[in-house]
């Protein structure tokens, strides 16, 4: 059972997330002939603030 984890910065709507599993999952069902119903594709989001960018988090940076 292949299962797939995307670290994202908080913000993206739940639309956007549903398209990225879906994208993933296609993906990984082409790259290893995986059955779909087998694919597992975990979210894991945080705050700005504890994502950094060369020494400073991605809140302070603005991104």
């Amino acid at each position: 059972m292949p299962v797939i984890q995307a670290n994202l910065i908080e913000g993206r709507s739940d639309e956007m997330k549903e398209r990225l599993i879906e994208e993933l999952t296609e993906a990984c069902m082409r790259a290893l002939d995986a059955p779909q119903e087998s694919v597992r594709v975990i979210i894991n989001e945080m705050p700005k603030q504890h994502f950094g960018i060369g020494g400073v988090s991605a809140k302070k940076l603005g991104k």
